[in-house]
């Protein structure tokens, strides 16, 4: 089963409430309060985003955390990686050349495949799509993948 973290939806709801207004800056205890995430989890996560760029923080009386870019530049595949690290659906997808068993293998070459249209797919979903401000144009992938000599796999979401 492919599923997110804990964490990687934690680091949504926090972008989705920075976002709500992207110029202002909260800080750790204010988005804990009002997303209901507690504080020290709020904070590992807010660390996290911030040394994955996509949000800044300044110390001070006026300080906090904000937005690094638009809410319309920030991916879900961003956020994704900045929590779990590259999406990988097996370790030769995620780092190729580094399995043993790479050079004899049948499957492994299909499941790269894959992996680049689900990273494709994370890629075209923003921010501001997750946050619902901009569902009307949610993107639907077109998954279309050719796997070897076989008919291509197509599947929409």
């Amino acid at each position: 089963m492919l599923r997110i973290s804990k964490l990687t939806d934690y680091a949504t709801v926090l972008l989705a409430q920075l976002a709500g207004d992207e110029r202002a800056r909260r800080t750790a205890v204010e988005l804990a309060e009002g997303t209901g995430i507690g504080l020290p989890t709020a904070s590992k996560v807010l660390k996290e985003l911030q040394r994955a760029g996509l949000v800044v923080s300044t110390r001070g009386a006026h300080g906090g955390y904000a937005l690094a870019r638009a809410a319309a530049a920030i991916s879900a595949a961003d956020i994704i990686d900045a929590v779990e690290g590259p999406v990988g659906l097996t370790e030769c997808a995620s780092h190729p050349g580094q399995c043993d068993l790479e050079s004899s293998c049948r499957v492994g070459r299909s499941w790269q495949r894959v992996n680049a249209a689900i990273r494709r797919a994370l890629a075209d979903v923003k921010l501001t799509h997750l946050t619902g401000r901009d569902a009307s144009a949610l993107p639907v992938p077109d998954l279309t993948i050719t796997l070897g000599a076989r008919p291509s796999v197509r599947a929409r979401l």
